[in-house]
């Protein structure tokens, strides 16, 4: 069968564990984002977008749903006889079996998938960061430098820097430092957790790197520093485009924010570049005579007679008469009752909030944000404070 020249390995088997209530059901990847779409889309879409046609996603942690929404990967055009998209979930092998321990024992357990498309190059992404990129042009950048490994690279804040691996690199795009976390960044140059190998190199690395007993197994700590160390060709590739690392709650309700407004940060309109998703056949949405709506993003089958302003509605989503939203995300099949106040609320899919609830309050903001996981019912005059986090499992 023809060579391929890229595939992508996709992670999407971490637990997301500062996500709390909304991974506690669910992998993190697929996790609802904006009006219609789940992390995952992201990086799926990139793939169809760069001409990327075989991805392994490699599941571990909570696969259920995410399974039943990749499906055959038809809304994402990886539907194919050749390639296409697989999930790669932990299996018992002749040898024997056991669960992913790290980012590079995951792909380590799959080098079989890798071979079998005999792939000139491997991009290795990152199922939970929400961003529009084409890999094609990195792919080029990586065969002209000759590199064993390109890494992206974003620019952030020196605040954000320990956060992740920083590197340094030379006019030349040549890497010359590498630190997983530091406590005391050399720059502000942070991988985005989006690598392209020479298959031949990543096969060699990731052989050695399984058969140190010292190493934890991971891309960031143990792989790349030392390839580093001893003398690869490694690269950056300087992004500058929207990427958000969407670990934590507060930057989750951040990237759900960049949505908003007559020009925002983060646009997911355009033609050149779509975002694709599976997405359920639901009615258009109907704002009733009472319903007001500023500066907010809804989709199909959503119903509101209430306000709502500065937020973000899934599918399905129905806002009942004399309540009132203020820059929150709530999320698909979620019901919010009559006369409910909210403020600054992440509520997760398949919520009830009954009339009368009250979650959060005027003076909150991004550091005070109050979630409510998948599936809880919130009673009837029921106060949810700032901060505050609702689990279905607390209600029974």
């Amino acid at each position: 069968m023809k060579k391929k020249k890229c595939i992508a390995m996709l992670l999407a088997g971490g637990q997301g564990t500062r996500l709390y209530a909304l991974t506690s059901r669910v992998a993190k990847p697929a996790v609802s984002f904006g009006s219609k779409y789940r992390i995952i889309d992201f990086p799926l879409s990139n793939c169809t977008n760069s001409g990327i046609d075989t991805v392994g996603v490699l599941t571990q942690y909570q696969p259920l749903i995410l399974n039943e929404y990749l499906g055959n990967g038809e809304p994402w055009d990886l539907d194919r006889t050749y390639g296409g998209l697989h999930t790669l979930p932990p299996y018992q092998a002749k040898s024997g079996g056991e669960w992913y321990k790290g980012t590079a024992n995951a792909i380590y357990q799959n080098l079989h998938f890798i071979e079998n498309y005999a792939s000139e190059h491997v991009i290795i992404l990152s199922g939970d960061h929400i961003y529009k990129m084409d890999y094609s042009l990195m792919l080029a950048a990586h065969i002209e430098a000759d590199a064993d490994c390109t890494i992206a690279v974003i620019d952030v804040s020196p605040a954000e820097a320990p956060r992740f691996g920083i590197m340094d690199y030379d006019g030349e795009r040549k890497i010359t430092s590498f630190e997983e976390k530091p406590k005391n960044p050399k720059s502000n140059h942070a991988s985005m957790g989006v690598y392209i190998f020479k298959t031949s190199s990543l096969v060699r690395e990731l052989i050695e790197d399984e058969a140190d007993p010292d190493s934890s197994n991971d891309f960031g700590k143990n792989v790349i520093p030392k390839m580093l160390k001893q003398g690869s060709k490694m690269f950056a590739y300087q992004f500058r485009g929207y990427w958000k690392d969407v670990g934590t709650v507060a930057s989750l309700w951040e990237s759900n924010m960049d949505l908003l407004g007559s020009r925002p940060v983060l646009d997911l309109n355009d033609p050149n570049f779509k975002v694709y998703s599976r997405n359920k056949a639901l009615p258009p949405s109907y704002i009733g005579a009472g319903g007001r709506i500023s500066n907010s993003v809804l989709t199909a089958g959503c119903e509101v007679y209430g306000t709502v302003v500065n937020s973000v509605l899934g599918e399905g989503v129905t806002i009942a008469a004399g309540a009132y939203v203020s820059d929150s995300v709530i999320m698909r099949g979620t019901a919010v009752g009559k006369n409910v106040k909210m403020y600054f609320g992440v509520i997760d899919e398949d919520v009830i909030i009954e009339d009368g609830a009250a979650i959060g309050d005027g003076s909150s903001d991004k550091n005070g944000i109050a979630l409510v996981g998948r599936g809880s019912r919130v009673k009837g005059g029921a106060v949810i404070k700032s901060g505050e986090i609702v689990e279905a499992e607390q209600q029974k």
